[in-house]
C-alpha cells in the first residue's frame, strides 16, 4: 500500500480498469471562495494517488479529467454532493456516476444517526480511521505526511465499504431507490452551484 504524490494532474495510466474512490479537499466548505487543493483517487489495488493544485493552477489536468469524466468508471464517494461540486467547479468535469456510501448508509443504517466516514469504516470493516487533519491547512506550498495519509485514507476503504453496502441495500430491498438517489446525484450538485443548496424545491413552502 503506497500514497503516491502528484503536482497538477495524475500520471497517464496508473489506474487500473474499473470503479474508482474519489475525494477532495478544499481550503473550507464554500465552493466558489474555497479553491480546490487535492484529488484523492484509488483503484481498490492498494495505492492511493494525491494530486495537489496550486494556488495559481489553471486546473487543466487532463488525464485526471479524463478518468473523472469516464461515463464507463463509477465514481465512490463519501458525501458525493459536495466533491461533485467541487470538482465540476474547478476541473469542469461532471464525475459520474456515482455510487455514495453516506447516503447508501443512510439508507441502510437507519438504527444510527453516526453516518460519517469514520463510523462507517469502523462499523464495516473494522478500520480505525484519524480524522485529525481534518481541518487543516490544505493550500500550503507543502502537505505533511500526516496530511497525506489523512487525504489516502479517504479513499482507502472507499471499494470495501461499497461491497459491503451493496449488500445491505439489497438485504432491505433498497438497491433501486438508492440508484435513484445517486443518479440524482449530480443534479443535486449542479442546483448547490446555482444557489439552491439551502432551500428544498420539493417541500409545499
Amino acid at each position: 500500500m503506497t500514497v503516491h504524490f502528484h503536482e497538477e494532474d495524475l500520471p497517464a495510466g496508473v489506474l487500473a480498469d474499473g470503479p474508482v474512490a474519489v475525494d477532495t479537499e478544499t481550503m473550507g466548505l464554500i465552493t466558489h471562495r474555497d479553491r480546490l487543493c487535492v484529488v484523492q483517487i484509488s483503484d481498490g489495488q492498494g495505492d492511493e494517488h494525491l494530486v495537489r493544485f496550486g494556488p495559481d493552477s489553471d486546473y487543466a489536468a487532463p488525464n485526471l479529467k479524463a478518468v473523472l469524466a469516464d461515463p464507463a468508471r463509477i465514481k465512490l464517494y463519501h458525501y458525493a454532493r459536495f466533491d461533485l461540486a467541487a470538482i465540476h467547479y474547478y476541473l469542469d468535469v461532471m464525475a459520474a456516476p456515482v455510487f455514495c456510501t453516506k447516503i447508501a448508509s443512510k439508507l441502510v443504517r437507519t438504527y444510527t444517526d453516526r453516518h460519517g466516514l469514520k463510523n462507517l469504516a469502523n462499523e464495516l470493516l473494522g478500520a480505525e480511521i484519524s480524522k485529525q487533519q481534518q481541518s487543516s491547512d490544505w493550500g500550503g506550498p507543502e502537505l505533511s505526511e500526516a496530511q497525506r495519509e489523512y487525504a489516502a485514507s479517504d479513499v482507502r476503504y472507499l471499494h470495501a465499504m461499497r461491497k459491503e453496502l451493496i449488500k445491505r441495500l439489497e438485504r432491505e430491498g433498497r438497491t433501486e431507490i438508492a440508484q435513484a438517489c445517486f443518479d440524482f446525484l449530480p443534479t443535486r450538485a449542479l442546483l448547490d452551484m446555482a444557489g439552491w443548496s439551502e432551500h428544498d424545491i420539493f417541500s409545499h413552502m
